[in-house]
């Protein structure tokens, strides 16, 4: 009843602020420690009940889209106490991981200085949970991330992060098992320990709405997934090395609902971001580079799919020599 109330309050919260300018962004924030939490992973943020989406069913390479969220990782602890989460758009540049549906998950120190038996049996429980769910054992791995969830309450304190990483946990195993019932109180609460923490307007905060925009547009609740991934906008700021990432699933969205233009200047911004930042040959950037030609072909504009595709091509001989 608790998760089911904090989350409506939150879904409110959310939208409100979307109508405001109130979130003050953390830009700079350096993050080092589990205390800190992570810094945001490279998925986004959605919501449904929205508008219609006159172009889904004209849409046969779309499916890729879901099966590219539904198998990404989010936040997994081992009991080294290493805070592991998907890849964020530095980590998808250097090695080619996230959007192709594989996780290359990185890792942040524990800077905890507690330590007590429950603490120590929530790393235990975790790593065990964590090794279950990569093997595919979801339901031994279920029954001990929810014994995670108890042992960092009794451990760190109810409203300690560590509790929202291990909500995050079971939500992202109901997520895999497509109980989404039980998972969106999950993250919803997640979101809430952390913005009680630190502020909705901190980084650790944008990392859990992005879990949670990946929940929804796994669910093509769309509305709901834009807003996560506008408030992960706001609060990254133009000049984080996330933000061309959030603009590239923004901009999916966008096509989802049937706004192209709306969807192609966002991933064209995307794209020139990566360039400016010398990654205009990763394999994230030709990535971003097909989905647009993609979206020039359905809509018709066949010279701009062209120049698109020269262009691929280009930085393709490029990376050859």
């Amino acid at each position: 009843m608790f998760l089911r109330q904090s989350g409506s309050l939150l879904r409110r919260r959310l939208r409100y602020l979307l109508s405001t300018n109130t979130i003050t962004t953390t830009t700079k924030t350096t993050i080092s420690s589990l205390s800190s939490y992570p810094p945001p992973s490279n998925a986004g943020f959605l919501h449904h009940n929205g508008p219609e989406i006159p172009r889904w069913q004209k849409l046969h390479w779309d499916s890729s889209l879901w099966i590219l969220l539904s198998g990404q990782a989010a936040i997994i602890l081992g009991a080294s106490g290493n805070l592991a989460f998907a890849d964020d758009v530095s980590a998808e540049a250097r090695t080619g991981a996230g959007e192709d549906g594989s996780s290359d998950l990185q890792r942040v120190e524990d800077g905890s200085v507690i330590s007590n038996i429950h603490t120590s049996k929530w790393r235990v429980f975790t790593d065990k949970a964590r090794d279950f769910f990569l093997e595919g054992k979801l339901v031994e791995a279920e029954k001990l991330f929810l014994s995670a969830v108890e042992e960092a309450k009794e451990g760190f304190g109810k409203s300690d992060p560590h509790v929202a990483a291990a909500l995050n946990n079971l939500a992202e195993l109901y997520r895999v098992k497509k109980d989404f019932a039980k998972a969106e109180p999950l993250y919803l609460e997640a979101v809430h320990i952390l913005e009680e923490s630190f502020g909705l307007g901190d980084i650790r905060v944008a990392a859990s709405l992005h879990n949670l925009g990946q929940f929804y547009i796994v669910q093509r609740k769309l509305e709901e997934a834009h807003n996560c991934y506008e408030i992960k906008r706001r609060v990254l700021g133009q000049n984080h090395t996330d933000y061309a990432n959030t603009m590239y699933h923004l901009g999916t969205v966008k096509y989802l609902q049937g706004k192209e233009n709306d969807s192609v200047a966002l991933i064209q911004d995307s794209i020139k971001i990566l360039e400016e930042s010398g990654l205009g040959q990763s394999v994230a950037c030709l990535r971003r580079l097909r989905y647009l030609a993609q979206v020039f072909l359905k809509s018709n504009r066949l010279s701009e799919a062209e120049n698109v595709q020269r262009k691929i091509l280009h930085i393709r001989e490029m990376s050859k020599v």
